[in-house]
């Protein structure tokens, strides 16, 4: 990258992973062109493919940017609270709400552009993607199981299994603006429930038999 020390290179790069996910997530990844990109940044067209391959590479850099970014914050109530049970409730909810209310996981979903983006990601590569997102959280289950405060399994599955359940975000208007909070909020005690041993905690101690 000649013409660029060390600390600009990163600066610009920084800027353009920036104006990308503002971009992106206002106009999506067909409509934002290469000059809607460098023009922010005070560079060329031509100078972007010294920092990314082309337009889909800053695409993909910038949604892991905002999958790291959003797992240490969701990650934040597994680490501080001590009860599993509402750890993982506390986990879901921001989840749900990271599915909800980011613009650019919006547009992602609502384009279909991670299919667009799929020819980019080898197998191998998919495959490694998905266990860095669940190692996130797979250590606490893990600590859990430990204690016996979390059900037996394979953590890979439970940590999935978890994270699968905000999948429900993505049918908010096939379930309807009036039943999906309920809806979600269900889901999330469901998941809670079958995943923790709350089930049985709560579960009464049978009646012995009265005898005379």
């Amino acid at each position: 990258m000649k013409g660029f020390s060390d600390e600009r290179r990163a600066y610009i790069r920084q800027e353009l992973l920036d104006e990308g996910r503002k971009l992106f997530a206002r106009y999506g990844l067909k409509k934002t062109t290469m000059t809607d990109l460098t023009t922010p940044v005070d560079i060329a067209p031509s100078t972007f493919y010294q920092f990314f391959d082309s337009k889909e590479k800053l695409y993909l850099a910038v949604l892991e940017r905002e999958t790291e970014r959003f797992y240490e914050r969701a990650t934040t109530p597994l680490e501080e609270q001590s009860d599993p049970e509402q750890a993982i409730r506390e986990y879901l909810h921001v989840l749900f709400e990271e599915l909800e209310t980011n613009p650019l996981i919006e547009r992602v979903l609502a384009d279909d552009e991670l299919e667009q983006l799929g020819h980019l990601y080898s197998e191998d590569e998919f495959l490694e993607q998905r266990t860095r997102e669940l190692g996130y959280i797979m250590p606490y289950i893990r600590e859990w199981q430990e204690t016996e405060a979390i059900r037996e399994g394979d953590p890979e599955i439970i940590a999935a299994t978890i994270d699968s359940a905000a999948i429900l975000a993505l049918h908010k208007e096939d379930i309807g603006e009036d039943l999906y909070p309920a809806v979600r909020n269900m889901m999330i005690e469901t998941v809670v429930t079958g995943i923790t041993n709350a089930a049985v905690r709560s579960k009464p101690e049978p009646q012995q038999p009265h005898r005379e």
